[in-house]
């Protein structure tokens, strides 16, 4: 006779938990982090945002974003079910310089990431580029046409932002949350054709 192990308080025949996909969501400062990360969560999503005062000028970089208020200073956090089998859980980072030493700790467990890009400020978006490519993390572009305005192609941004061919690159408006889906779609595929490291043969 044979028997069937079933987990503490789990029934058998029970329906498996979706995979959780833990994704970053970086970029300079105010180039629309936190708003993509409210677009698409499905859930309120948690904000650690705080107003900008007199204390920063001079700290702060607030060139092209003069009009903002608030800063992220810790996180955002959102989750989205993407289908049946997988839940993406979303970390947005600080894009302040001051609050990059965060970005260590929101890494760990991070199967990807979503670089935010605003055509006019591109070099806002080094920092997190390296800081994927550095720790070997797949990620996708995505570029925030604010006010619907792009001014630049897909090759001069590839070109500017010195982007591998096999990063994805999408441009659309973050507040539109079916841009949201479409770039996190993106980053899932991209995640799917991927050679698995564990699949690699050992050396002899």
């Amino acid at each position: 006779m044979t028997s069937t192990f079933v987990p503490a308080g789990a029934t058998a025949g029970a329906a498996a938990a979706p995979a959780a996909v833990k994704i970053l969501v970086a970029g300079g400062f105010g180039v629309g982090k936190t708003t993509l990360v409210g677009a698409v969560s499905e859930v309120t999503p948690l904000r650690t945002e705080e107003y900008l005062t007199s204390a920063s000028v001079g700290v702060d970089d607030l060139a092209g974003v003069g009009a903002k208020e608030t800063t992220t200073v810790a996180l955002d956090f959102g989750r989205i079910t993407v289908s049946d089998e997988v839940v993406v859980y979303l970390f947005g980072t600080p894009g302040q310089e001051r609050f990059w030493f965060m970005w260590n700790d929101l890494v760990n467990g991070a199967l990807g990431g979503v670089v935010i890009a605003d055509t006019r400020r591109l070099d806002t978006s080094f920092a997190s580029i390296d800081f994927f490519e550095s720790r070997h993390i797949p990620f996708v572009v995505a570029i925030n046409c604010f006010h619907g305005v792009n001014t630049r192609t897909p090759e001069e941004i590839r070109a500017a932002l010195d982007l591998d061919p096999h990063v994805p690159l999408l441009i659309g408006d973050v507040r539109q949350r079916a841009f949201g889906k479409e770039t996190l779609l993106a980053l899932v595929d991209h995640l799917m054709t991927l050679p698995d490291p564990a699949a690699a043969p050992t050396p002899a």
